[in-house]
């Protein structure tokens, strides 16, 4: 489905029925070739299909098909087999789960795909804490001992990502993934810590895109920022693909600087699109308006500062060696 045939149907559907569509679509996507190339080649090519699926199509789209393709490579590393047929989502934030006899209680907050995905890998502890957990869990909307809380979001951006709280009480886990710890500690997380910043990266190219389709008259001014956009393009992918291509897979300290990179550059998207267009294309052009709107806000997965401070404690106990 085309991202104006997405923007268009805000207005089409209830909740319900739109729910229903983003997940025939996040379906339709990953019954691609393209998705079974990416999930199958290289850390590198896995990259470069998220960035043209977040270039060329809707954001909230290539933000549930990034979680999915985390969750099946998750449990590929862990000698595990996805159940077939079914949508994945990856529920890791902080939160309140705890599992008791091998069920699970408590709200799980910042879950993308209520009411699309089939499962989740949703992340939780024993009580009293220890090591944390990834358990894979039945996910579905009409499953007892599963609530879905759509509100409040309170904004039209990454809507079609259908993020809520998930609020669990004694619902049953059918695997644990890998020991306890495993999951933050696995050689592959900071590869996939690389794959939301792709998304980040193909949702402001997406933007470059429109500014050079509108740049065919322009003058001296708008070109310079239309050069600039293209400049931050290069550097997206450019630092992805170095990032990726670690020998023995990326670091913490790689995996952030890419992401820190890529959010810097994109940010620069966002400020200078406005700049060189004003306020016409955010009010005429709804696809435009919404691509904007996702990227904005998806940025704000990047943990800031906090992430700077683990790059810095890196490079300073790297260079005391």
């Amino acid at each position: 489905m085309l991202r104006d045939d997405m923007t268009t149907m805000h207005t089409d559907q209830g909740p319900t029925d739109r729910r229903t569509t983003i997940a025939s679509t996040v379906r339709a996507a990953v019954e691609e070739p393209a998705f079974a190339t990416a999930l199958h080649g290289d850390p590198v090519a896995r990259i470069d299909y998220l960035i043209n699926l977040a270039r060329t199509g809707s954001v909230s789209i290539a933000r549930l098909v990034e979680a999915h393709l985390d969750a099946v490579l998750i449990l590929d590393e862990a000698g595990l087999t996805p159940q077939a047929d079914a949508l994945y989502g990856v529920w890791a934030s902080r939160g309140g789960v705890e599992r008791h006899d091998g069920h699970i209680s408590g709200p799980k907050p910042f879950c993308s795909g209520l009411g699309v995905v089939d499962r989740a890998l949703v992340s939780g502890t024993d009580p009293g804490g220890g090591p944390e957990l990834l358990l894979d869990v039945a996910a579905g909307d009409k499953l007892d001992g599963v609530e879905h809380v759509h509100g409040p979001w309170a904004t039209d951006a990454l809507a079609d990502t259908a993020t809520g709280t998930c609020r669990f009480l004694d619902h049953p886990v059918d695997t644990v993934v890998g020991k306890p710890g495993w999951y933050l500690a696995r050689p592959g997380f900071w590869a996939g810590a690389l794959r939301p910043a792709a998304c980040w990266a193909g949702a402001a190219l997406g933007l470059v895109d429109e500014a050079v389709a509108m740049g065919e008259d322009a003058g001296p001014h708008r070109l310079a920022h239309i050069g600039a956009l293209h400049a931050a393009g290069e550097a997206m992918v450019a630092v992805l693909h170095r990032a990726a291509q670690h020998r023995e897979g990326p670091g913490q300290l790689e995996a952030l600087a890419a992401r820190h990179t890529v959010e810097r550059q994109a940010a620069e998207v966002l400020d200078r699109i406005g700049r060189a267009f004003g306020p016409r294309p955010y009010v005429g052009d709804a696809a435009f308006a919404q691509r904007a709107a996702d990227l904005h806000l998806y940025l704000r997965q990047d943990h800031a500062e906090g992430d700077l401070e683990a790059v810095g404690r890196a490079v300073v106990a790297t260079a005391g060696r």
